[in-house]
């Protein structure tokens, strides 16, 4: 029965894989035929300053997009995990992001945060009124903003769909025993979520090596190369400047980080034993 689907991803994930590992150790422009260079598209790629700021800020990007993404999803999501009918009213605002592209947020963001026609204008605020896209200092920042307004609901979500699994008996015997809300949360749900969480951090961290449309419209890696990471970095290396084995090179190193950065999460976090959580209950 998983042949077909084994067969699909072999097609369509495995071999465009090995073609773009072939092709990075050749010269091609995207038209001509492509010519065996050997390791000198790798060793150009790895000593390109524009390519190395783009890796240093696509790690800072990750890690700040975690610790700015983690807490919130975890606490959003243990709050509207309740049976309240005000949660569930608040769940659909949280959640609306969710139906919107990256495009479209880029977009909207984009207007919003124009200093001649957006936010800031409309309503006279000088604070709002700054060219926060065209400040080099201003413009990561909003990235961060942008991409934990997106992609914190559907962490959230992850979160609640966890919390609610948790059986209602360990919280009855801990208020039995006179444990506070907060006792209970440090030492019932932080536990009880921690594969969640596992699920939840690696797709934050080996998502923010995928992230291009959102920033690419929102800002195409400027101004000057303040938002430049390593995805929209590879597709101006490919198609911009031509250069589709500088550019495979790129696609490998982030395929390689991404692989090895899940493994190292699923092994370090013991997620791999699959241990029961209900072990002893």
């Amino acid at each position: 029965m998983a042949v077909p689907a084994l067969a699909f991803f072999a097609v369509f994930a495995i071999l465009p894989l090995f073609g773009v590992v072939i092709l990075s150790f050749m010269s091609w422009d995207g038209l001509g035929t492509p010519q065996w260079t050997g390791l000198d598209n790798w060793t150009r790629t790895l000593a390109a300053p524009d390519t190395a700021r783009a890796a240093w800020l696509s790690l800072v990007l990750m890690v700040l997009t975690w610790a700015i993404q983690a807490p919130l999803s975890l606490l959003i999501g243990v709050f509207i995990a309740g049976q309240q009918r005000y949660r569930s009213f608040l769940s659909l605002l949280y959640f609306l992001p969710l139906v919107l592209s990256a495009a479209a947020t880029a977009i909207a963001f984009k207007s919003l945060l124009d200093p001649n026609f957006g936010m800031g204008a409309s309503l006279g605020v000088d604070v709002l009124s700054q060219d926060w896209l065209g400040n080099p200092n201003l413009a990561f920042a909003v990235v961060l903003f942008v991409i934990a307004w997106s992609f914190v609901p559907f962490h959230s979500l992850l979160y609640q769909a966890g919390v609610r699994q948790i059986p209602r008996m360990f919280y009855e015997a801990a208020m039995i025993d006179g444990a506070s809300g907060w006792k209970q949360f440090w030492m019932i749900t932080i536990p009880q979520l921690r594969y969640t969480m596992v699920t939840s951090s690696t797709l934050m961290l080996v998502g923010s090596l995928t992230y291009f449309d959102l920033i690419y419209v929102l800002t195409a890696g400027g101004p000057g190369t303040a938002t430049r990471i390593l995805p929209l970095d590879m597709y101006l290396v490919g198609f911009r400047s031509f250069d589709m084995g500088r550019a495979s090179v790129i696609a490998v190193i982030l395929v390689a980080v991404g692989l090895g950065l899940s493994l190292a999460l699923n092994r370090m976090s013991g997620a791999n034993r699959m241990e029961s959580q209900m072990e002893g209950a």
